[in-house]
């Protein structure tokens, strides 16, 4: 395909068009909410997107709610709960078994065409202070949706083999990770989210060129965080050690993701759209 307008909200209007185009009789078919992940690594775009195609599949008549992987962090007192009782490492939020699963497995449960469990509340997670809001101030869904958007950076990601987790993938790995226990752990944690990609009615992946330029926006959006005073934004030692947690999962779904998609969108290094492909 032709690469779309460089502007970025046309550029997500045109998208978000495309996707639904292509996925609007699947929806209209089905017999319950349709679920469709929107993955995509730090950076990338996904959460923009995902409220571009509510917006735009609202415009159609679909019903339409947007839930963030990230909103079912653990909060930050748990967190800190199983850095003493498992691994240090996980006081950071991001990999697998720091998502509240059974919470997020519990709410889409709550979703269907027609149901008796609405309005069904759901956390919201303030990345600024790290941690969640209580729960008096969870946004809550008061209509039977007809699709519902899932999106987070992990969505699809198949567990590593045994042999991939053998040596590390950078510093913090190497001096923190020495014997592998804290990816050994996260690595079966992930065989848990298994079930919830299965749930999945279709996988659509944004797919970044490489893990450098995956930094790079991640960081960006950081210095937004800085530009708002956000309590906790990190300045760049802190973020690069904080994306150091991701960057194993994330080379490893940069390989193995776009053939396990449904569709994958192709982004060159300044997240313009360079191809739309569906499997």
């Amino acid at each position: 395909m032709a690469r779309m307008n460089n502007d970025p909200s046309t550029q997500n209007q045109a998208l978000a068009v495309l996707l639904l185009d292509h996925y609007a009789g699947r929806i209209a078919r089905a017999r319950r909410t349709y679920l469709m992940g929107l993955s995509g690594l730090q950076g990338s775009g996904k959460s923009t997107l995902a409220r571009v195609i509510k917006t735009q599949a609202e415009s159609r008549g679909i019903p339409t709610e947007v839930l963030s992987l990230d909103d079912f962090y653990y909060s930050r007192s748990d967190r800190e709960l199983m850095a003493r009782e498992i691994h240090p490492l996980l006081r950071t939020r991001g990999v697998p078994g720091t998502h509240e699963i059974e919470l997020l497995m519990s709410v889409l449960a709550g979703l269907p065409k027609a149901s008796d469990k609405l309005p069904v509340p759901y956390p919201r997670f303030d990345k600024g202070r790290d941690t969640r809001l209580p729960p008096s101030r969870w946004p809550k869904v008061t209509r039977p949706p007809k699709l519902v958007i899932l999106e987070g950076w992990a969505l699809g990601i198949r567990p590593q083999t045994v042999a991939a987790l053998a040596a590390p993938v950078n510093e913090l790995e190497r001096t923190e990770d020495p014997d592998g226990a804290w990816r050994r752990w996260v690595n079966k944690q992930l065989r848990g989210y298994q079930p919830l990609w299965r749930k999945l009615d279709a996988l659509i992946v944004l797919q970044a060129p490489n893990w450098d330029v995956v930094r790079r926006w991640r960081s960006e959006q950081e210095q937004l965080l800085i530009a708002r005073h956000a309590p906790l934004a990190m300045g760049g030692e802190a973020m690069q050690r904080f994306l150091a947690h991701f960057e194993r999962l994330s080379r490893h779904a940069l390989a193995t993701l776009p053939t396990l998609a449904d569709s994958w969108v192709e982004y060159d290094t300044e997240r313009h759209v360079t191809g739309l492909n569906h499997n």
